[in-house]
């Protein structure tokens, strides 16, 4: 069984047991958290919501609080003397999949 879970406005296929890298979480770590659902898949069986299916939610642990690779991110304009150097490193939480329904 799988489903489609709506996590932080982005799209996700999970699993039980299925540990993920998310956009950053305000949750402590080994909090549970809950998200919906927009589409469920058991074998043949497919429900789909509208745009969400109502009573059915995906339960998440959150494991840890991470952070991507820095990249660099420079930006000028040639004959005009104008340079920016910027770095990011983009916030992840990883959570684990604990229950589906």
């Amino acid at each position: 069984m799988y489903a489609i879970a709506n996590i932080s406005g982005k799209q996700f296929k999970v699993e039980v047991g299925q540990t993920l890298l998310v956009d950053r979480l305000n949750a402590e770590v080994n909090e549970e958290v809950s998200f919906p659902v927009m589409l469920t898949v058991d074998g043949s069986k497919v429900k789909a919501g509208t745009p969400v299916i109502k009573d059915v939610v995906v339960k998440a642990k959150v494991l840890a609080h991470t952070k991507d690779k820095k990249i660099t991110v420079f930006k000028y304009k040639a004959k005009k003397n104008e340079r920016k150097k910027q770095g990011h490193r983009q916030p992840y939480t990883k959570i684990e999949v604990l229950s589906i329904g």
